[in-house]
């Protein structure tokens, strides 16, 4: 019999041998077949059960049901298993990279398989939820950080429970557990993150080699988040009008369906046309390739002496490692804290960048107009970056007060 074409649904027939309704369904990963017998032929009972077997494999992904596995045979191990497949297939950017999230996802689930592995999934109750939760404590964890890794926890037992691997009992027991609350419990409190002071940023500049130097001053003026400045590419950017609008192509919130677009001024282009110059519309236009490529460029050029045969051939051996054709959040970051610890000033993380620009944002021209530049759609997560001015608050004190 040949296989269901790509697309189309398997059909609803007669089983010859039996008199009864069947539907043969076909695995869309290994390509196994699978015949369901639905009850009598041409009977309402039998096409009812077309529908829901069709509903399902549909669901499932074209694939078939695996085996049933009895609730009370079931571990947390291979429990775990079946929600890495889904993680696997669901975190993912719409050009099929993984996400942030599947690393999040391993980090909490890590504990959970190590201690709980060999247990009866139906069995992971409150308590245990919260014996796990002091083992993210007891690691060092901060209070917000325990809090996510036991909701990814939860997660991955409320996916089960959709899949009908546990009883729904075993996620409702888990949502009892409360988040640890400010001040009341073990877990420490990291101060709230603000914005960088700009003198700081200003002694960290000469430090950086150029791109990096570019992004953080492409930064200061545009409010992006680091990956937004890591992924640029100049495909992405309208250059039509005065103003520059640049949309990436993964964001924070696009798994939401939400849009993400950046203003790039005149100052903001006046950063970035440097790098412009000989590099195609697909490359990022911060990239530590080009970076290594112009340093070693600037060197032959002002070397007066000739080269040697022994660096010659050097160069002709693979180097151990080749630099990336674009940063990463990390690098970023790591290239930030190394120029701060040079120039002798507490380390700052680019994101705060993002905080310096909403503060200044929101002291200009409103709540608004910061929460329109940093692309949040409510107002409530903008006054988390846009820090109050104190500055003014103290002035009129002076004044009323």
């Amino acid at each position: 019999m040949p296989r269901t074409p790509k697309g189309s649904l398997p059909s609803y027939r007669l089983h010859k041998s039996s008199g009864l309704a069947v539907v043969t369904l076909v695995d869309a990963r290994t390509g196994d077949r699978h015949d369901v017998l639905l009850g009598p032929h041409n009977s309402p009972e039998s096409r009812a059960e077309y529908l829901r077997v069709l509903g399902e494999w549909e669901v499932r992904g074209r694939t078939l049901a695996s085996p049933t596995v009895p609730q009370s045979d079931l571990t947390v191990n291979e429990m775990l298993v079946r929600f890495w497949a889904h993680v696997e297939q669901h975190y993912r950017a719409p050009d099929g990279t993984p996400t942030s999230e599947q690393n999040n996802f391993r980090y909490a689930l890590r504990p959970l398989r190590e201690v709980y592995g060999h247990t009866d999934a139906a069995q992971f109750g409150p308590l245990a939820l919260k014996a796990l939760r002091q083992r993210f404590i007891d690691a060092g964890l901060c209070r917000r950080e325990v809090n996510r890794r036991v909701q990814k926890v939860r997660q991955a037992f409320k996916w089960a429970v959709s899949e009908q691997l546990v009883p729904p009992s075993v996620y409702h027991g888990l949502q009892s557990v409360e988040g640890l609350k400010t001040g009341r419990s073990p877990a420490k409190d990291h101060e709230p993150v603000g914005p960088v002071p700009e003198e700081d940023v200003d002694k960290v500049l000469p430090k950086l080699n150029e791109h990096v130097r570019g992004m953080v001053a492409l930064q200061r003026l545009t409010g992006m988040r680091p990956g937004e400045v890591c992924a640029l590419r100049m495909r992405d950017v309208n250059r039509s009008g005065p103003v520059w609008v640049y949309v990436p192509p993964h964001h924070k919130t696009a798994h939401a369906g939400r849009r993400r677009v950046v203003m790039i001024g005149p100052r903001a282009q006046a950063i970035l046309a440097p790098f412009l110059t000989g590099m195609g519309p697909n490359e990022a236009v911060f990239s530590p390739r080009r970076m290594w490529d112009e340093k070693r460029r600037r060197m032959r050029e002002s070397r007066k002496s000739r080269i040697p045969p022994s660096q010659l051939n050097r160069r002709k051996t693979r180097p151990k490692r080749v630099p990336a054709d674009a940063y990463d959040s990390h690098a970023y970051l790591n290239a930030v804290r190394r120029a701060c610890e040079m120039a002798g000033v507490p380390t700052w993380h680019p994101n705060q960048l993002r905080h310096s620009v909403a503060t200044k944002a929101r002291r200009l021209f409103g709540l608004e107009a910061a929460q329109v530049l940093l692309g949040h759609s409510r107002a409530d997560v903008t006054q988390v970056y846009a820090q109050r001015d104190e500055a003014l608050a103290l002035r009129l004190a002076a004044e009323i007060g």
